[in-house]
């Protein structure tokens, strides 16, 4: 096995798979002479072929020690007026339904995701999830630019007014930390590099300086699965816009994703259980082994 999860290539193989003939080059220990001897000893040993299965790393050097803050702040119990952990992200969707499993009789005959005859649209949302309550906070736009950013900020801190700190968790997209953007909050203590252009070296045009209380905390890089509220997302998927008949109804599919959000709008234990929030400890202990 331990040759199996190695590149062939460490064995002077030019190959990214192995191949019995391979094998029995590179283990020449075993002092098996042919491949259908090999063969017969990988099944004794149940090692057979399988399929690969997609799998996506975090690049970030920082991957653990980022996670680490954050589960610090999870593990806590909510206090009453001192601060809020909140998880936010990006969704966009589209006017055109989504296809996936329904129920139907055997045979022939399939469900349908009836596509609308205009052209297809999207739509976006950014939304923070309060890991402590599973309170759900949107705003949906035709496109997230740094003045609805600031405005879903207020939004939040309005909703929050006695907590003397929120806690954003998000992940790396670099309008989340544009100087507009910044701008608007209290001074940052961001101690991990983050990925913004060159060209932003301040402020630019109109800003507002509004000393909003958000604490930014940066996930891993290309870590998506390390927020929770991606199964917000998922849930919003199956519930509502695979197989949707709003194919010709933009307003009333962008209304209906807006009636679901708000079904979080007081909190929901049921939401932090699908999550993992209802046990951060074990949530984090799994996306520290990712």
């Amino acid at each position: 096995m331990h040759v199996l999860h190695q590149p062939p290539r460490l064995f002077q193989i030019n190959a990214t798979r192995w191949r019995l003939a391979s094998l029995l080059a590179a283990c020449d220990w075993l002092r098996l002479r042919s491949r259908s001897g090999l063969s017969r000893l990988l099944r004794q040993l149940r090692i057979s072929l399988k399929a690969a299965r997609a799998h996506v790393h975090s690049p970030d050097a920082n991957y653990v020690a980022k996670l680490r803050d954050i589960h610090h702040l999870a593990q806590q119990p909510q206090p009453a007026t001192e601060g809020v952990l909140m998880f936010a992200d990006e969704f966009t969707f589209f006017r055109q339904p989504g296809r996936a499993p329904a129920y139907e009789q055997m045979g022939p005959a399939q469900r349908l995701a009836e596509l609308g005859f205009s052209k297809n649209r999207t739509w976006r949302v950014t939304a923070a999830l309060n890991a402590w309550t599973g309170q759900v906070s949107f705003l949906d736009a035709g496109q997230i630019s740094v003045g609805r950013l600031v405005a879903f900020y207020q939004q939040v801190r309005d909703q929050y007014p006695t907590s003397s700190s929120i806690f954003w968790v998000e992940d790396n997209w670099p309008l989340h930390f544009h100087p507009n953007v910044l701008a608007a909050l209290q001074p940052q203590t961001i101690v991990w590099p983050l990925p913004r252009p060159a060209s932003w070296s301040g402020p630019v045009g109109r800003v507002k300086r509004l000393n909003l209380p958000l604490r930014l905390l940066p996930l891993p890089t290309y870590a998506s699965w390390t927020n929770p509220i991606e199964k917000l997302w998922r849930w919003l998927r199956q519930d509502l816009l695979h197989n949707h008949s709003f194919g010709d109804d933009w307003d009333g599919l962008r209304q209906a994703v807006r009636d679901w959000l708000k079904q979080f709008s007081t909190g929901s234990p049921e939401l932090l259980r699908y999550t993992g929030l209802a046990d951060p400890t074990r949530l984090y202990r799994s996306l520290f082994m990712t």
